[in-house]
């Protein structure tokens, strides 16, 4: 028999994540209004709490998920080759949740165990969201972005650490990774979220790394702290000048393809099909999110 798995949202701007191990902290994610929350099992909490925290993120997360059913309901297990994986899986999570994030995902037996076990917690319904964030990862994400994933995100921290690199403010030295990530999730049609931004100081450094993830083709961003979730929103929604433009140039250019002509001049710009169907892309982005 055929489980039929949670679609993913229909969008995920912003991804806001926090302890598992802090119920309290749970249940205000959703004050800030993110389009998708994380119940983290994995990083922020030590190892003599998780037990405790699977208890949250069962609990809180079916509260979620009853009393914000506009927000995708996460919870982040940890990796499947570590020792919590499997009670994560079985203790962890309600039914009623959207997905699990599996992160440092590295090959497809990892997402075969990951399925089995959810298929034998009987929780086969839920999609998985990949975190790529090492090497490895990195380097066979095609092969892991396959059903039931359904999203993806690119982890920079975890990635760079695991490479011996350093990160810097301008992220040079992750284009090729955040960029191979987002190439593969278009290829696999899966909305793939951006790397977090450590500094919470610093709301232009934030949005310039948001409009970079953006033009990458990135659907939104990793948030760390309820105040990004505003600003990640933001980013990775058409502004109101972006949306007009793109409602000229189509009028415009359909006025023009009327009349027999396949280039035109628009404001300055030449303006042919690819551009156009960049427009039209801008302008169902901004339906989606109405």
């Amino acid at each position: 028999m055929t489980i039929a798995v949670n679609p993913p949202p229909k969008r995920i701007r912003s991804l806001l994540f926090a302890p598992a191990s802090k119920p309290d902290v749970l249940r205000k994610l959703p004050r800030s209004a993110p389009d998708a929350v994380a119940l983290d099992l994995e990083d922020a909490v030590p190892p003599d709490g998780k037990p405790a925290a699977r208890e949250h993120s069962r609990g809180v997360g079916a509260e979620l998920a009853v009393s914000h059913p506009d927000i995708a309901i996460y919870v982040r297990v940890n990796p499947v080759p570590t020792e919590w994986f499997a009670l994560d899986v079985s203790d962890g999570l309600a039914p009623s949740i959207t997905g699990v994030i599996v992160p440092k995902l590295e090959t497809p037996e990892q997402l075969e165990t990951a399925v089995a076990a959810l298929g034998a917690a009987g929780l086969g319904h839920l999609h998985v969201l990949a975190g790529i964030e090492s090497a490895a990862g990195v380097d066979r994400v095609r092969e892991l972005l396959v059903p039931p994933v359904a999203v993806a995100y690119f982890g920079a921290e975890d990635y760079i650490a695991d490479v011996g690199g350093v990160r810097t403010l301008g992220s040079t030295e992750v284009l090729y990774a955040r960029s191979r990530v987002a190439l593969a999730a278009r290829l696999a049609g899966v909305p793939a979220v951006d790397q977090v931004v450590p500094r919470l100081d610093a709301d232009d450094h934030f949005l310039a790394d948001a409009a970079e993830g953006r033009a990458l083709g990135y659907r939104g961003k990793l948030c760390i702290h309820p105040a990004q979730v505003t600003l990640a929103n933001r980013a990775f929604s058409p502004s109101t000048e972006e949306l007009e433009r793109a409602r000229r140039l189509i009028d415009a250019y359909d006025a023009a393809v009327a009349r027999g002509e396949a280039a035109i001049a628009f404001e300055g710009q030449m303006v042919d099909e690819p551009l156009a169907r960049h427009a039209r892309a801008v302008i169902a982005s901004a339906a989606s999110q109405s």
